[in-house]
């Protein structure tokens, strides 16, 4: 798996302040895919994608508090 990195325009962070950063996306071309934002404020938004259809989701704000995680089952079954 290689990654790419790219930068991002400024978009409402996790702890509310619009700031730019980098996105982060990896993919293995079988399903799992995973996405990590990295704002310049610190905050970090973070999204993985199973092979199974789970999606697992977490916001991080730069004081390192969680405002978001959640799973979310496979709906294909």
């Amino acid at each position: 798996m290689t990654g790419t990195r790219t930068p991002f325009t400024p978009e409402t962070a996790p702890c509310g302040k619009r700031s730019g950063g980098e996105r982060y996306v990896d993919d293995d071309g079988y399903g799992l895919v995973i996405r990590d934002q990295l704002f310049d404020c610190g905050c970090r938004r973070i999204r993985h994608d199973y092979h199974d259809g789970s999606i697992h989701m977490s916001a991080i704000r730069h004081d390192g508090k969680r405002v978001r995680d959640q799973s979310e089952p496979d709906h294909g079954s």
